[in-house]
């Protein structure tokens, strides 16, 4: 074997960001103090273009048909990118008031992001892994990161001993198709499966299903979601709640459609009830939520409850749908946690819901935002979050299952009273203290970017559409 056989250049996104991590570590080594947040973001920036530099309609294996840069890892990449630096960015004063911006904070950045990156383009079953536990071993040390934070440690081996757990059931299930297919690549399993019908292949989905619904944060392996949100350091829960988020649709979409949709009516079922019991529990428990991390936790569950619609649908339409829906997402969510970023300082965390009363008389601009972002994330036109919502549906109507588009779309209005609830305290009630909120707001006109964009962008969503199905197709031909 030489390097040649290997076709590394595939992969040189990830390599450029796996070296950027690795010169930030020296750099922490011979330069003492904060710093790295601009080669950071320089070097997803830089890797986003790699990617798009590419041929984007091109396929390309490499490293032993491992690894696969095709259309959808394109895509992705450059979505995870894109909320990855928008995370770090945000949480840019968040970071220096609280002794965060430190070069170790933004190598296991970007070595959480080539883990996902990986997952994009993983064609194999240990690529798959070892890309999911490059990401999940960051994100643990990220969350732990600040020193003296219980709350932080706690949500911190929470997230390690769960996703420890769901590891080796993925692990488990992996071995058990290997045992059925006696391979672990992808499209090998795929034609192995169309003829394999045996109990070993419904526990091995089972396991697959499982640790997947934990990586997405759906019920009722939901249970690390709220306490992680709630004591993770904002800045990092920005970065958790957009980006990997991408990286378990990546994941979803690699073992279930691209190796295991010869066994769609085993996992139909359970993606059917996953999604039900996630859209509702978020739903519901959120209206109860004083805190507007824990509050956007529960939101994340029941975001992730409509992606798993779209997955339910079946068919080029219902993936391309809920690819659509965890594109539009990821640019919600960190916007989300921009606006709680930019309000919170030193001394004002801004994570109680009674801190954003009174909120449009003291910052006018960032409660206009914040009433677009809410009504976006409730799915309420003219918004992008209107129209992924909608495409789920009707993926759902597509495939014949009415009964669970009318239930996703009432438990829907169910969710939109806790987003209209964020903007009658903005607009219609009187601060109990407005003096934390007396400084600019940070990151004004990148957040008004992010924000505005979801409705800026609302002509061109039936080419952004258009997209997803062409990169869905070339998927799963």
């Amino acid at each position: 074997m030489n390097i040649e056989s290997l076709h590394i250049g595939a992969a040189w996104p990830e390599i450029a960001l796996s070296l950027g991590a690795c010169a930030l570590l020296l750099l922490g080594v011979y330069r003492r103090g904060a710093g790295g947040l601009r080669l950071s973001v320089a070097l997803l920036v830089g890797a986003a273009l790699l990617v798009g530099a590419a041929d984007f309609a091109a396929t390309r294996a490499a490293f032993l048909n491992m690894f696969i840069d095709d259309p959808l890892a394109k895509l992705l990449k450059i979505a995870m990118c894109a909320a990855a630096a928008l995370a770090l960015l945000y949480g840019r004063r968040y970071n220096r008031d609280r002794g965060l911006d430190a070069y170790e904070y933004y190598a296991l950045s970007l070595l959480a992001v080539v883990g996902m990156m990986i997952i994009a383009s993983g064609n194999h079953l240990l690529s798959l892994y070892l890309g999911l536990e490059l990401m999940s071993l960051c994100l643990y040390a990220m969350i732990a990161l600040p020193r003296g934070d219980k709350l932080a440690a706690e949500a911190a081996m929470k997230y390690f001993v769960l996703g420890a757990l769901a590891s080796s059931i993925l692990l488990y299930g992996m071995s058990l198709l290997y045992g059925i297919t006696g391979s672990l690549e992808l499209s090998v399993i795929r034609a192995a499966v169309i003829s394999a019908d045996t109990p070993a292949l419904a526990l091995a989905v089972v396991f697959i299903v499982v640790a997947a619904a934990f990586k997405l944060g759906a019920v009722p392996l939901h249970m690390w979601v709220p306490d992680v949100y709630h004591g993770a350091p904002a800045s990092v829960v920005a970065f958790l709640a957009a980006a990997p988020k991408l990286a378990a649709v990546a994941l979803l979409l690699r073992l279930l459609v691209g190796g295991l949709e010869a066994a769609f009516d085993m996992w139909q079922p359970m993606l059917i009830i996953l999604a039900l019991l996630s859209v509702a529990v978020g739903n519901i428990v959120a209206i109860a939520q004083r805190n507007i991390k824990r509050m956007l936790a529960y939101s994340a569950i029941a975001h992730m409850g409509f992606l798993l619609f779209g997955v339910v649908g079946g068919g080029s339409a219902g993936y391309a749908a809920a690819l659509f829906y965890a594109l539009i997402y990821a640019l919600m969510s960190v916007a989300a946690f921009g606006v709680v970023l930019s309000l919170t300082r030193a001394d004002f965390a801004a994570e109680q819901l009674d801190d954003y009363k009174g909120l449009s008389r003291d910052k006018p601009w960032l409660a206009l935002l914040m009433l677009i972002l809410m009504l976006s994330m409730a799915g309420i036109p003219p918004t992008a979050g209107f129209f992924a919502k909608l495409f789920v549906i009707q993926s759902l109507i597509r495939a014949d299952l009415i009964w669970v588009a009318v239930a996703a779309v009432l438990l829907a209005v169910v969710g939109a009273f806790y987003y209209l609830r964020v903007i009658k305290l903005a607009y219609f009630d009187a601060a109990d203290d407005p003096r934390g909120r007396n400084s600019a707001a940070d990151n004004l006109s990148l957040l008004s970017c992010n924000i505005l964009g979801l409705i800026a962008i609302v002509p061109w969503l039936g080419l952004l559409l258009s997209l997803c199905a062409e990169v869905i197709q070339s998927f799963t031909v």
